[in-house]
């Protein structure tokens, strides 16, 4: 049995049956799924204690994989029953292919409430010979002990058979462990091991691995369920759940890129995540903890931007909320400058500001303090996309004055700068004029003139576009824009009426740009394909803080029903 193969056989099923429950699976199980109704359980994951406090990330499931389905069974139309239980097949055949293990036969007589991977440390044996190794753990809630050590006993000793490495039984701290170890050179000292403690399942990628996590339980101060900044992040936590992560964002920084622990020990950020069903897909709650800047602001909105009434309705992206010039400020101060979301955010700045030749802080958001939407549209004639930028121009910020540098800076990098009419509008182009020689029998040179960006006042708000055609779509009747669409309206009906803004995206359209552009994108969909594959939209929305506890909603629209 491959540590890669059977590690994704408990953990990754759970994840890939919490993304399909909108799918419907079969009819309700043993174990009423009614619970679910209302988001999840309030159960906390009890496996921290085997995890140790400075370990970079954790990810519990805390309910059964069968409690899923049968939640599926409950919220689904009674024709998506027979695909969707194709597809929880489809699944369990692919992950459990290179193991010889039966999943309904093997592993779910003896699986639990509850299901928690963790990354233990960067490098777990602290040993620059063999480079960076980090610690994997995970720690499986069985209903049934016995049953779950015949079921590791038979595994290993099927395994055994093929005479490629030795079991080894090793009793530590009244705990039995059993791992592999190959007969043949190269020796290598990472091997699977596992154990059962109590009702408890364990995993790991290393008997030191295992070895430190009895440690953890045995010695309070050395696990994560008593550290306080872990305390202090379960208490962000308020909705029932299905599932919760907690992460120490520096480490995870620095568990992506394959680089050593952070120098200094103490958490110095922290992200929580609380997973819950609905029965149109799954919401993620998130608190960020340690971000500078963010003790008490209340959510800036009570209803969408009227910036919005501009992004017409097949946008493939948009950003909408208030105060630009705030919201950019926080960023850059409030997170470090090497965490993935700070990374996230310059990745996608430089992606908006490269084409343009402009430094968009500084000739953008500066003064933009009023609503702003921006939108990512469809050419018309296919190829590279539009963007649309609709922001308010309000006095205290000198917005007529920064419209017009725009103009200038557009003609110090040689655009003409003129009016045009469009629709029942004058708009302002940025055109380059450029000429190219005929063929054939006309052979005189052509003028041709390419417009780059146009902008236009409505009522108090400025218009940008990066060509005619976008701008043409903006100015439509608003009855087709985007906050009016019916898709639009389902991807924000589960998220909190009062926020600072919304990020959507229609997942169906933005998937091969973002697979392009971000290449983490992919890593990610094809980790949880079955989520990715039902996605209609998924949305972003921010709630102000709290006691220095930033919050946001997040909505995976999974169109059940």
């Amino acid at each position: 049995m491959k540590l890669r193969s059977f590690l994704l056989v408990l953990a990754t099923v759970a994840v890939v049956l919490l993304a399909i429950a909108g799918g419907s699976l079969y009819w309700i199980l043993a174990q009423s799924p009614l619970p679910l109704v209302k988001g999840g359980v309030t159960d906390q994951p009890t496996a921290a204690i085997f995890v140790p406090k400075q370990a970079p990330v954790m990810v519990s499931l805390l309910v059964n994989p069968d409690r899923l389905e049968s939640f599926a069974q409950l919220t689904a139309y009674p024709k998506n029953r027979r695909r969707s239980r194709g597809e929880i097949e489809q699944v369990e055949r692919s992950l459990l292919a290179n193991t010889g293990l039966d999943y309904q036969k093997e592993i779910r007589p003896w699986i639990g409430d509850e299901i928690t991977l963790s990354v233990t440390s960067l490098d777990f044996d602290r040993d620059p010979a063999n480079g960076v190794r980090p610690g994997y753990l995970l720690v499986v809630r069985t209903k049934d002990p016995e049953l779950a050590r015949e079921f590791l006993q038979l595994s290993y000793s099927k395994q055994a058979i093929a005479g490629t490495f030795d079991l080894v039984f090793e009793r530590y701290k009244g705990i039995d462990l059993i791992y592999k170890r190959p007969l043949q050179p190269p020796l290598k000292t990472s091997f699977l091991a596992s154990a059962v403690v109590g009702d408890f399942v364990l995993f790991a990628n290393d008997p030191k691995v295992l070895r430190d996590a009895i440690n953890n339980v045995q010695v309070a101060a050395l696990n994560l369920k008593n550290s306080p900044y872990y305390q202090e992040a379960l208490q962000t936590i308020l909705e029932p759940r299905i599932g919760v992560v907690y992460a120490n964002l520096p480490a995870v920084s620095a568990w992506i890129a394959n680089a050593p622990a952070p120098e200094t020990p103490e958490v110095r950020q922290i992200l929580t995540v609380a997973l819950s069903l609905k029965s149109q897909g799954l919401v993620a709650q998130t608190a960020l903890i340690g971000v500078a800047g963010a003790e008490n602001q209340a959510p800036a909105l009570a209803a969408p931007v009227g910036a919005l009434a501009y992004v017409p309705g097949d946008a493939i992206l948009t950003a909408a909320g208030t105060n630009l010039k705030q919201f950019w400020t926080q960023i850059e101060t409030g997170l470090e400058p090497d965490s993935p979301l700070q990374q996230i955010f310059n990745q996608a700045l430089n992606l908006l500001q490269e084409p343009l030749g402009i430094n968009l802080p500084q000739e953008i958001f500066d003064w933009v303090r009023g609503e702003y939407s921006l939108a990512l549209v469809p050419h018309p004639n296919g190829g590279e996309p539009d963007w649309i930028f609709i922001a308010e121009k309000t006095a205290d910020a000198n917005a007529d004055e920064a419209i017009a540098h725009l103009d200038a800076l557009a003609k110090e990098q040689g655009y003409s700068v003129g009016n045009l009419p469009l629709l029942d509008k004058t708009v302002t182009a940025w055109t380059k004029l450029s000429t190219s020689a005929g063929k054939g029998l006309d052979s005189l040179a052509r003028l041709q003139a390419t417009v780059s960006g146009v902008h236009t006042s409505v009522d108090k708000y400025e218009i940008f576009a990066t060509s005619v055609e976008a701008m043409a779509k903006a100015l439509q009747d608003a009855e087709r824009s985007l906050v009016n669409s019916q898709k639009f309206q389902q991807a924000i009906s589960a998220l909190p009426t009062e926020n600072d803004g919304y990020f959507y995206i229609d997942w169906n359209q933005s998937e091969p740009i973002l697979d392009e552009k971000f290449p983490l994108v992919r890593v990610v969909e094809l980790a949880v394909k079955p989520l990715f594959k039902n996605l209609r939209s998924l949305t972003i929305s921010s709630q102000g803080s709290q006691n220095s506890i930033r919050r946001a909603t997040i909505f995976f629209n999974l169109g059940v029903r």
